[in-house]
């Protein structure tokens, strides 16, 4: 395994952040009704969460001297102010993210990073929390 095949999984997984920033700020701003009161907090926490573990990855591309993302994944963002179809979105974001995470985990295994091997697997745990947290919401 190469460290551009490394920093290529990892960027894959700064454009995912990237993109959940977007979709959840679009979101908090776009819920509507009495699901405001509650998914709009949601949603600017799921921002701050993003935003942290985009700093994580991007901080670890340049450790390994890659080149990081500025661009967000090009996966769509649905427009709707439905409450349920927003949160069918955030599941499949998180459930996205889950993978990709997992996936890196399995190549950071290889190059015996410790450090970076536990602050990715950080991120991957909350991933996972929030697809169940977004799994218990639609129910």
């Amino acid at each position: 395994m190469s460290v551009e095949n490394l920093v290529a999984k990892m960027n894959d997984a700064l454009g995912w952040e990237l993109r959940a920033i977007n979709m959840y700020a679009h979101y908090a701003a776009n819920v509507m009704g009495i699901h405001r009161l509650q998914l709009a907090p949601l949603f600017k926490q799921e921002v701050a969460e993003s935003i942290i573990h985009a700093d994580t990855v991007r901080n670890a591309i340049v450790k390994l001297g890659g080149k990081c993302a500025t661009e967000r994944n090009s996966e769509e963002i649905i427009h709707t102010t439905d409450y349920k179809k927003m949160m069918k979105e955030s599941l499949k974001t998180e459930m996205t993210a889950a993978k990709v995470y997992g996936e890196l985990m399995k190549l950071l295994e290889v190059i015996n990073d410790k450090e970076l091997f536990d602050a990715i697997e950080q991120i991957y745990l909350a991933e996972v929390r929030s697809v169940e947290e977004m799994r218990l919401l639609l129910e």
